[in-house]
């Protein structure tokens, strides 16, 4: 039979996230600590204000780039967040349609791409479908950002390098310092740098400081679908300053032959998004954190969250598969860090869940670390 498929197809591997999200439905009453998306549902003002938009007849095309109320707003809060003067926004169709057009627009084949290890795993397979060379830099033990291995890793190939934080998978928060080192070395060697925001009101100990506050050359990229708990609603936002005005708009270029624009009535609901206070919700997590963390300690290896909504993990006996497959024979589903690691020492556990979920999944992991 002739073979029809694109070899860039061959360069990725399904989702072994969804793979272990998939076994749920066939599971009985699952402890479900697989999936990163908020346990809680949209809050509902922000449901009445997407509501009234589907109303109001907003369910046609909106401008490729978005709505421009929307791209004001945020660009409002880029110019108090980072002093930037000049922002420039596209809205995107959740944060990883942005991921898709940022790499579209920037790389090139054999580019080097410097991502901290563990990593979110899309920014792997994405830069393997565009034949782009990933440089992972390891952040093991104590997953914090190695601005000097970094320094060493970058050549004359080096595109780009991309920063997540608050981190999926490790809940790692970078400090201002370890930032402001590293936007030295890039602005030195003329580097690019991506820092995905997604998590950013989940940083429970305090601020989280982002790169874009200390480096020009950085391509912001955030999101409504954790905060708000809108990941189905695939809305998210790409800004940067005057410097990668030209990267916008290029990514801009090529959401018209892609993703078009984002959901028009959503972006309507996301303007009353950015004002709602997310106080109880960073509270409620900050909870569910120290539940794992303090429950986990004991018997476990791991670095206390200090972001995101998870937990990375060091598996019993070394092997994170073995220890997911026992975890899921017991009817917790967690993710091997395989995964999200060029190492499988470790597994994730994603705390999006109820109290209740929490308490049975961490005794029945206790229990199976022996």
């Amino acid at each position: 039979m002739k073979n029809f498929l694109a070899h860039r197809t061959a360069a990725i591997d399904a989702s072994g996230i969804r793979k272990v999200f998939a076994l749920a439905s066939s599971l009985s009453d699952p402890v479900d600590f697989s999936i990163g998306q908020s346990h809680f549902d949209v809050p509902e003002q922000l449901k009445a204000e997407a509501v009234r938009a589907i109303r109001q007849g907003f369910n046609r095309y909106s401008q490729t780039s978005g709505d421009e109320a929307l791209k004001e707003k945020i660009a409002a809060c880029m110019r108090r967040r980072y002093g930037w003067k000049d922002p420039s926004v596209l809205i995107t169709s959740g944060v990883s349609g942005g991921l898709v057009l940022a790499f579209l627009a920037l790389l090139n084949r054999n580019d080097e791409v410097i991502i901290p290890d563990p990593y979110f795993v899309i920014y792997k397979h994405l830069a393997n479908m565009f034949e782009a060379r990933c440089v992972f830099v390891d952040t093991y033990d104590d997953f914090q950002l190695p601005v000097d291995r970094i320094a060493a890793a970058i050549t004359d190939k080096t595109k780009l390098i991309i920063l997540n934080s608050p981190c999926n998978p490790t809940g790692a928060v970078y400090p201002a310092e370890q930032l402001r080192h590293l936007a030295g070395i890039a602005s030195k060697m003329g580097i690019l740098v991506l820092s995905d925001r997604v998590y950013e009101v989940f940083s429970y100990d305090g601020a989280c400081a982002c790169i874009g506050d200390f480096y020009e050359n950085t391509l912001v990229m955030g999101g409504f679908s954790k905060a708000y708990a809108m990941s189905g609603w695939r809305l998210g936002y790409a800004a940067a300053d005057a410097p990668l005005h030209h990267v916008i708009e290029q990514m801009t270029k090529i959401q018209q032959y892609t993703f078009v624009c984002a959901p028009s009535p959503f972006q309507k609901a996301a303007l009353a998004a950015l004002d709602y206070d997310t106080g109880d919700i960073l509270a409620a997590y900050r909870k569910k954190r120290d539940m794992v963390y303090e429950g986990l300690r004991d018997r476990f290896e791991l670095v206390r969250p200090a972001g995101a909504f998870y937990a990375f993990v060091k598996a019993p006996g070394g092997s994170g598969t073995e220890f997911v497959e026992k975890a899921i024979a017991n009817n917790v589903l967690v993710i091997p860090g395989n995964v999200f690691s060029e190492r499988g020492t470790h597994f994730r556990i994603s705390f999006a869940a109820d109290d209740e979920k929490i308490e049975r999944g961490v005794g029945i992991l206790n229990a199976l670390a022996g």
